[in-house]
C-alpha cells in the first residue's frame, strides 16, 4: 500500500505531497492542473521510462519519492535487500521508500530502501506493488500469459490443486524424457566407448599386473644382473667371519681367543670380566651374520641367466601397459578399475533406456490427463468470468459489450498445460469478438479492466490499483456505478483514481485535489487533501463548473450522502 508520494518540479507541479493510505483515493482538479502528472510520478517510481520533457520549466531536474507499507518479510523485502536497501519496521509491517530523479540531460537515478539501485529494480518491485490502468497504456493483462494467470486466479483452489499436480508431473516427464533421449542419441557413441573399454580391460587382464610389481621386478633384475659379484662378496665375507674351507684365522676365532685371555685374568680385575662378556656377545652376533651369509649363498640362483630372461620379459610386458596407461603400474591398475566401473554404467544404458521409456510413457499419460482436467476447469471458469465481467460492463455504460474468454488447445504442452487464454470483447451483438486491447477505446478499456479487477478482487496479490480516466465518456447513473465498483474493489485493495466526475469521486474515502495558481506568467500546481465543505465545493465544481453554485452544492451533498449510505450498506451486508 502506498502511504505517501512526494513530487517536486514535475510538469506544472512545483511541489506536492499526496497522502494516500488504505481505501479509495480520488484525485480531481481543473483541466490543465496536472492530475495526470500524479500518474506520471507513480510511473517513474515504478521504473517507467524517463523523459526530461516532464521537468518543470526553468528547472534542471525533477524528483519523486514514495513511502509504501509492505510485509516485513517476503518477496518484496527480499528483493529490496538484494539490491542493497532495507525496509524499516512499521508495526507488524515495514516501510519501504522508493525514489527517482530525472535530470535535464535525460539521465535518471533510482533509490530503493535508502540505497542507489538500477531503475530495473523499481520495475521489478512495481510488478508486485501496483497495477496501472490508464488511457495511454494498459499494463495489466496485456499478454496472454497475464490473461491466463487472471483466469487461473478466478478459477480458485480447484485449479490450483490440479495445476500443482500437473507441474510436478510435467517437470518429471520433461526431465526423464530428456535423459532418455540423450541416452538414445548417444547410444552408438557409448557403445563404441564400451568396446574400447573392453579391449583395454582385456589387455590389462592378460598381463594381470600387481600393485608395486614394477619396483619389485626392478630390484630382482638388479640382483640377477650382478649375481656373480654378489656371490664373491658374500663368500669372502663369510670366510672372513667364520672360515669353513681354510685353516686361516677368522673373526670368530680371533674373538674367541681374545675372550679366553680376558676370562683367564678376570678374577684379578672385574672390569676385564665385563669386557670378556661383551666379546662373547660380539662373537655370537658375528657367528649369526656368518650363518646368514651362508644361507644367502645357498639361496643364490644357480641359473640366474634363465631367471633374468623371464624377469625381463615380464618387465617388458608391464612397460607396454605403463606407456599406454601409466606412468606407473598403480595407474594401470586404476585404469582397469575405472574402466570396469564405467563399463558397468555403459552396459546398463539399455536397461536404463527401457526403464525411462516406461516412466515417460506413464508420466505422459498422467500429464495429458491433468492437462485435460486443467482445460475443463479453465473453460468452466472462463464462461463464468466472462459472464461476470459482461454483467459489470452493462452497469458501466457498456450495455451491449460482451467479454468472451477463449480457451484453446495448443499443440505443445507447457508448465501451465496446453491452454492458450485470450480475453476477447464483442462491442455489440453481431460484431466479431476481438482481443480486449484492440476492441475498445481508451476509456472503454479502462472500464473493462475495472470490471475484471472487481470480479477477481480478493484473489489478486497486487495491493494497489491505479485508474486514470476510467470514467471517460460516461456520466449520470453509469458514473455512479463506476464509483460503486471502485469502492467495492477498495474493500480488498488500495485504489487510486484520477477522475473528472463527481459521481465517482463521491465514493472515495480520501479526496485529493490538484490545484493550480498563476501569477500571470508562471502556472504552478499543488495538491490539497479535501474534507468537509472544501470537498463539497470541489464536488460542486465538478458537477456544475462552479464551486459555489447552490444547486451544485446541494447535488454534491446528495452524492456524498448516497455514497456514504452505499458504503454503510456494503459493510452491513
Amino acid at each position: 500500500m502506498i502511504e505517501e508520494i512526494g513530487i517536486r518540479d514535475l510538469g506544472v507541479i512545483a511541489e506536492a505531497t499526496l497522502p494516500l493510505g488504505a481505501g479509495f483515493t480520488a484525485i480531481t482538479g481543473e483541466t490543465g492542473a496536472g492530475k495526470t502528472m500524479v500518474v506520471t510520478a507513480l510511473g517513474l517510481l515504478l521504473g517507467g521510462r524517463s523523459d526530461s520533457g516532464v521537468i518543470r520549466q526553468g528547472n534542471d531536474s525533477t524528483s519523486v519519492d514514495g513511502r509504501w507499507i509492505v510485509p516485513a518479510e517476503g518477496s518484496i523485502a527480499d528483493r529490496v535487500r538484494e539490491a542493497g536497501g532495507d525496509v524499516d519496521p512499521f508495526g507488524d509491517d515495514a516501510e519501504l521508500t522508493l525514489a527517482r530523479s530525472v535530470l535535464a540531460s535525460g539521465r535518471s537515478r533510482a533509490s530503493v530502501g535508502g540505497r542507489s539501485a538500477p531503475v530495473g529494480v523499481l520495475a521489478e518491485l512495481g510488478e508486485q506493488l501496483v497495477v496501472v490502468h490508464g488511457q495511454s497504456e494498459q499494463v495489466r493483462l496485456r499478454s496472454q500469459a497475464a490473461q491466463r494467470d487472471a483466469l487461473d486466479r478466478f478459477a480458485g483452489d480447484d485449479l490450483t490443486s490440479v495445476l500443482t499436480d500437473y507441474r510436478s508431473a510435467f517437470r518429471r516427464y520433461v526431465a526423464n524424457a530428456a535423459e532418455r533421449d540423450t541416452l538414445v542419441e548417444e547410444r552408438d557413441r557409448r557403445a563404441a566407448e564400451a568396446d574400447e573399454l573392453r579391449l583395454t580391460i582385456a589387455e590389462i587382464d592378460a598381463v594381470a599386473p600387481q600393485p608395486g610389481e614394477d619396483d619389485e621386478l626392478a630390484t630382482r633384475a638388479e640382483r640377477l644382473t650382478n649375481l656373480e659379484d654378489l656371490r664373491i662378496a658374500a663368500a669372502f665375507a663369510r670366510e672372513a667371519l667364520s672360515a669353513e674351507e681354510s685353516d686361516g684365522p677368522d673373526v670368530v676365532g680371533l674373538l674367541d681367543a681374545a675372550r679366553r685371555q680376558l676370562e683367564r685374568v678376570a678374577s684379578h680385575d672385574a672390569e676385564l670380566g665385563t669386557l670378556g662378556e661383551q666379546l662373547a656377545s660380539t662373537s655370537y652376533a658375528v657367528s649369526e651374520i656368518a650363518l646368514e651369509l651362508s644361507r644367502y649363498l645357498a639361496g643364490l640362483d644357480t641359473d640366474g641367466a634363465r631367471e633374468l630372461e623371464v624377469l625381463q620379459d615380464r618387465r617388458a610386458e608391464l612397460a607396454i601397459l605403463m606407456r599406454k596407461y601409466g606412468p606407473g603400474i598403480d595407474d594401470v591398475i586404476a585404469t582397469h578399475e575405472a574402466g570396469n566401473a564405467r563399463l558397468l554404467e555403459l552396459d546398463g544404458d539399455s536397461d536404463r533406456i527401457d526403464e525411462l521409456t516406461a516412466i515417460v510413457e506413464a508420466d505422459a499419460a498422467l500429464v495429458d490427463e491433468l492437462a485435460t482436467r486443467l482445460s475443463e476447469i479453465r473453460r468452466d471458469a472462463a464462461a463464468r468470468l466472462g459472464d461476470a465481467i459482461s454483467t459489470e460492463l452493462s452497469a458501466l455504460a457498456m450495455p451491449d459489450a460482451t467479454v468472451v474468454i477463449d480457451v484453446t488447445d495448443q499443440p505443445e504442452l507447457g508448465q501451465h498445460g496446453r491452454d492458450a487464454v485470450v480475453f476477447l470483447m464483442q462491442p455489440h451483438p453481431g460484431a466479431e469478438p476481438r482481443p480486449i486491447s484492440k476492441g475498445a477505446s481508451g476509456g472503454e478499456l479502462s472500464r473493462v479492466m475495472l470490471a475484471i479487477e472487481v470480479v477477481i478482487a480478493g484473489r489478486d496479490p497486487v495491493p494497489t490499483f491505479v485508474f486514470d480516466e476510467v470514467d471517460a465518456g460516461v456520466g449520470g447513473s453509469a458514473a455512479i456505478e463506476i464509483g460503486r465498483r471502485l469502492a467495492r474493489l477498495a474493500e480488498s485493495a488500495q485504489v487510486i483514481v484520477v477522475t473528472h466526475l463527481a459521481q465517482v469521486a463521491a465514493f472515495a474515502t480520501n479526496h485529493l485535489a490538484v490545484v493550480k495558481s498563476s501569477d500571470g506568467t508562471v502556472t504552478a500546481s499543488s495538491v490539497r487533501q479535501l474534507t468537509g465543505q472544501d470537498r463539497v465545493a470541489e464536488m460542486a465544481r465538478l458537477l456544475s463548473g462552479l464551486a459555489d453554485s447552490d444547486s451544485g452544492l446541494a447535488h454534491a451533498e446528495e452524492l456524498l450522502s448516497l455514497a456514504r449510505s452505499d458504503r454503510a450498506s456494503q459493510v452491513i451486508g
